[in-house]
């Protein structure tokens, strides 16, 4: 496993300008626009270079009575803003200063005064494009404003600091997984976002239907045309008797081949009707029902019932007990209402699955992955971790730098147990072997009993999925969690249940259904091979690292209990 983040990822040096394609004389030329960060990490060394800018006004001020003005200029490529001065001579400049205004601008790169905290200002000299903003309906104002009013903007909200500098974290996270992932050989598998399959077995799942809209239509279709009765059924049957005899008659009278062939011709066509006029009279409003009442779902899409995932770990599953290493990455669901800090409808989880691979192994590589991200932020994401710890979370670098480089405490479920018990605290959830731990117990082990992540192994196998391996006492599967400071939960995996006969039985035991899982038991009757893995809920790892409460403010598009905007 590769324990130190790698260089300065490649996208990096594309920072200081736009990707510019080759022109075609029938288009407006390319913006050649220099990127923000790239004017700023450079400073004083590009005083005198002309170039095009972009962004957003965060601020702005004219002075000198009137005669020029002051633009703070962010384009979301850093933290850190341009100070932009423009002439009125350039541009009126009631229509610049304005929060929120976008900005299009070529000028000239000057070093500003010395006493100035900037080490390098634009002077513009052409206004490009301009997007103006009517500053009394303006739902962002300089002021600032809490996140928990901003969900409200969720639109607009990437346009503050703390959203955009998430934003930037978030990128980063995800660059670092794909990093780590593909440099100790894991390919990464493209998982199904509808599947037949709960992972979890909670049934606390999204359905996935067009039965819905396909009662719409009938119900749309029988109020403009009524279902046939069953004198409409009685009386086109009479014509098929009357087309019949028709076509009896022309064969006794020895008519002409042209005669009868126009005969049954018309004889098939009233059959038609008729079974035209039979399958419309069973339509009928509503969703369709079996006789038992349930709903047929043979009638649906996909002709059985289907459900967005809440993970993609039994599908990857799949090339795990083929290409040996693999990891998925995307979004998942739950259909839980949940309106705590801590749960999302829709989230982000990774998913790596490892062949030949024991609980141990997993262990590792969870370990090494954790700290893998957190060397990672603290190497390309240093600007936007400071702004973390000035305006959100003061311990949050520090933070970073022990998980980074301590190696995390193991211990079995069972004597997290007895240590809990036997702590001079009281809990709000009991303790007790056999609950599952609370966020405030898993806090408690990383937070005050060893000051640094902890992994948890071997739990009790009633409060842990079906598809973990169950161990020799029969009472605990090979499972564990990684705990860490400020979140507590940030993994979930296990070694997976390899053997056919028990696999069969703890989904018996769960009281799921065999049907929809007979392809995951067909991976154990041929070829069956001992594989582990687990899941990190990607925000979670936002919260820990940022030091944010709520799991709202790290999503772009947050969906929870009510909210579901853009």
């Amino acid at each position: 496993m590769a324990d130190d983040a790698a260089s300065a990822p490649p996208t990096a040096q594309l920072a200081a300008a736009s990707i510019s394609p080759p022109s075609s004389s029938d288009l407006d030329p390319p913006t050649s626009r220099t990127r923000i960060r790239a004017i700023l990490d450079a400073g004083d060394a590009m005083a005198g270079e002309r170039v095009v800018v972009g962004g957003w006004v965060k601020t702005g001020r004219q002075q000198g009575k009137g005669e020029f003005a002051f633009l703070e200029v962010n384009d979301g490529s850093c933290q850190g803003n341009l100070q932009v001065m423009v002439d009125k001579d350039v541009h009126p400049l009631a229509s610049l200063t304005h929060t929120g205004t976008s900005v299009l601008v070529e000028g000239v790169l000057k070093k500003p005064p010395q006493e100035a905290k900037q080490r390098i200002e634009l002077k513009v000299e052409r206004v490009i494009e301009l997007g103006e903003v009517d500053a009394a309906a303006y739902p962002l104002p300089k002021t600032k404003i809490t996140l928990e009013t901003l969900r409200d903007f969720v639109h607009l909200r990437a346009r503050t600091n703390t959203i955009g500098a998430i934003a930037r974290i978030r990128h980063q996270l995800a660059y670092a997984t794909h990093s780590f992932f593909d440099e100790n050989g894991f390919l990464y598998i493209h998982t199904p976002i509808i599947t037949t399959s709960d992972c979890e077995g909670a049934g606390e799942m999204f359905q996935v239907t067009a039965l819905f809209s396909q009662a719409e239509k009938v119900e749309k279709e029988l109020k403009e045309n009524p279902a046939p009765s069953e004198a409409d059924i009685e009386a086109a049957k009479i014509v098929v008797k009357e087309k019949g005899d028709a076509v009896a008659q022309l064969k006794a009278a020895k008519a002409s081949k042209q005669e009868i062939t126009a005969a049954v011709s018309e004889l098939q066509k009233a059959k038609e009707n008729v079974s035209r006029v039979e399958e419309r009279s069973k339509l009928k409003p509503g969703l369709p029902l079996k006789d038992d009442g349930k709903i047929a779902f043979e009638n649906d899409f996909f002709k059985r019932q289907a459900f967005l995932t809440v993970s993609g770990q039994l599908q990857v599953e799949t090339y795990a007990c083929a290409l040996s290493n693999v990891y998925t990455f995307g979004p998942t669901f739950r259909a839980e209402n949940s309106h705590t800090s801590r749960h999302l409808a829709e989230f982000w989880m990774v998913e790596p699955e490892i062949a030949f691979a024991n609980l141990q192994d997993d262990m590792n590589c969870a370990e090494k992955y954790v700290q893998y991200l957190c060397k990672w932020l603290l190497k390309h994401c240093r600007e936007d971790m400071e702004f973390m710890v000035k305006h959100v979370d003061k311990a949050a670098i520090e933070r970073l730098e022990l998980v980074s480089s301590t190696p995390f405490e193991r211990i079995s479920y069972t004597k997290a147990v007895e240590i809990l018990e036997g702590v001079d605290k009281k809990f709000e959830n009991k303790v007790e072997w056999g609950i599952d731990l609370a966020s405030e117990h898993e806090r408690y082990l990383t937070e005050v009993i060893f000051k640094k992540p902890v992994i948890v192994y071997n739990y009790p196998k009633g409060i842990k999925a079906f598809y973990m391996r169950l161990n020799d006492d029969q009472k605990t599967v090979a499972a564990m969690d990684v705990l860490v400071p400020k979140v507590g939960e940030l993994i979930g995996g296990s070694q997976r249940e390899e053997r056919l006969d028990i696999l069969t039985q703890r989904i018996l035991d769960a009281d799921l259904p065999l049907e929809p899982y007979e392809w995951y038991l067909d991976l154990r009757r041929f070829g069956s091979v001992k594989h582990s893995g687990f899941g990190l809920g990607f925000e979670r790892m936002i919260l820990f690292a940022t030091g944010l409460e709520n799991i709202r403010d790290v999503i772009p598009f947050p969906r929870y209990p009510g909210r579901a905007d853009l």
